[in-house]
């Protein structure tokens, strides 16, 4: 690892952390929002999918351009970017302006594909499991959201606290622009050859599915809880978030031991105790237990889903070199709708 490599790891981490802090403000400050907001259940449900949806779809594109244009100009652009939909919705009085705030706010969680995609580059392979592990504690973001956004909004409103992401989102855009690395080496192979070849390996797909699996547990979760602990189990909305940041803790906890698990391990076995984990939680969810083994379900999904994340990105650079950047994003883009369509369900289930 070069001199560049032992700040890019901590930069590009924070970077996301930030980034998808941004992502899940819709989320986060829900209930407070459908208070001043009048939203049918099913506006309710796309107004917090929609950032995922699109969020997951621009992973592909992100994942592309970081191969082809570095890490500091993909950072730098998204977060001059998401200053719009941050100002938009912090005006907001319609679900309209929701939806349209929260197509923008997909970039926050485009970004995951930038970082997956150059930090390898810096570290030998038997490092990144480990590497990728550390940077997915960016979904750390989600953690600081679901329970900081609430907390402030109890005192300076839902609309101030969104705009206030404005000043952190110009802060570390130009602490990019400083110490973001300038000569990142590009890959200019064309995105319909990198779509070729990747798509030609089976390994992609079975990735895909286990992200969509792992990850899209996360996001759902991460999504939903908030507003599903204040309406089900009539928590107080300072309370829902507190346990849903909770929740997002130990699953970002867990996935630098994912990446390092499977750097030690062979990581397909520990995917099988992965998904066997996540079937015994689901399993238990399923039955709409009590206040307490509802907790234990989720925080064995958290646990499982954490581990998954982690050791699944330990197996991305093992079979995609060149096409590291197009497969990251494919990849992701399918953890990321893994979390959009269990929202809408459960809003059909409970309507």
């Amino acid at each position: 690892m070069g001199s560049k490599g032992a700040y890019q790891l901590p930069l590009q981490t924070i970077s996301l952390v930030l980034s998808f802090m941004v992502w899940v403000i819709l989320s986060s400050l829900m209930p407070f929002i459908k208070e001043e907001i009048e939203l049918t259940s099913a506006q309710l449900a796309w107004a917090t999918a929609i950032p995922v949806l699109f969020g997951s779809i621009l992973r592909i594109p992100v994942g592309y351009w970081t191969n082809r244009y570095g890490a500091r100009k993909l950072f730098m652009i998204s977060f001059v970017l998401l200053l719009v939909p941050v100002y938009w919705i912090s005006r907001a009085d319609s679900f309209a302006d929701l939806v349209i705030g929260g197509v923008l706010l997909g970039i926050g969680g485009a970004v995951f594909s930038v970082g997956v995609t150059s930090l390898p580059k810096y570290y030998p392979k038997e490092r990144h499991g480990f590497v990728n592990g550390i940077y997915g504690i960016g979904n750390m973001g989600t953690a600081i959201s679901s329970f900081g956004a609430p907390v402030v909004a109890s005192y300076i409103g839902w609309s101030n606290t969104v705009m206030s992401y404005s000043i952190l989102l110009i802060a570390m855009a130009a602490l990019t622009f400083v110490l973001g690395d300038r000569q990142e080496t590009p890959v200019k192979t064309p995105l319909g050859q990198q779509i070729k070849d990747v798509s030609r390996n089976e390994k992609l797909w079975l990735l895909c599915l286990f992200y969509f699996l792992t990850f899209g547990a996360f996001v759902a979760f991460t999504v939903y809880l908030p507003n599903f602990l204040v309406s089900h189990f009539q928590l107080g909305k300072v309370d829902a978030g507190m346990r849903t940041a909770g929740f997002i803790v130990l699953a970002t906890a867990m996935r630098p031991v994912g990446g390092w698990l499977g750097d030690r391990f062979n990581p397909f076995k520990i995917l099988m105790l992965v998904f066997a984990g996540l079937t015994v939680a689901a399993v238990l969810l399923s039955f709409s237990p009590s206040m307490h083994l509802y907790t234990v379900g989720c925080l064995t999904v958290a646990l499982c889903a954490g581990i998954g994340n982690g050791t699944i990105f330990k197996l991305v650079p093992l079979y995609f070199t060149k096409q590291a950047g197009i497969a990251n994003g494919i990849i992701s883009a399918m953890g990321g709708l893994g979390g959009f369509f269990p929202p809408l369900s459960w809003r059909r289930c409970t309507a």
